[in-house]
Order: structure tokens, then C-alpha cells, then sequence
């Protein structure tokens, strides 16, 4: 999954989300797509919490007070 998007994972988890939830499928079949399932949401997670600590480090540091706030304007 090195090359996979965030939201190619999460169209196919959705795929895989959207076949489980019919009930239809053989228990090995079941058992397949929800470990794909269990491995998607992983790699998304992972890819949302890179994505907020960039826009951690991107953005300035807050101030800690409203003094400090009214000082800076």
C-alpha cells in the first residue's frame, strides 16, 4: 500500500465496507474483506494523523492568552 493515495484507501474501503454490508458472502470471503478492511483504515489513520501533525508544524504557535493576543495586533 506504499503507493496508495488517502483516498483510493478509502474508496476501496468503502467498496469493501459497501460488500460486507450485504450479508451475502461466504464467512472466508467475510473474513478477507474485513481484514482488507481493518488494513485500509489503518493506512488511513495513519495518513490523517501525518496530515494534522504537518498542519501542526505549518501554522504559528498560537498565542497562549488573549493578553499576548491583544500585544501581537
Amino acid at each position: 500500500m506504499s503507493t496508495m493515495t488517502f483516498e483510493k484507501a478509502l474508496e476501496k474501503l468503502s467498496a469493501v465496507v459497501t460488500q460486507l454490508e450485504t450479508g451475502n458472502l461466504p464467512l472466508e470471503k467475510s473474513l478477507k474483506l474485513y481484514e482488507e478492511g481493518v488494513s485500509l483504515t489503518a493506512f488511513c489513520e495513519k495518513a490523517l494523523q501525518d496530515a494534522a501533525l504537518r498542519v501542526r508544524e505549518l501554522r504559528p504557535a498560537a498565542p497562549k492568552n488573549e493578553e499576548e493576543a491583544d500585544e501581537d495586533a
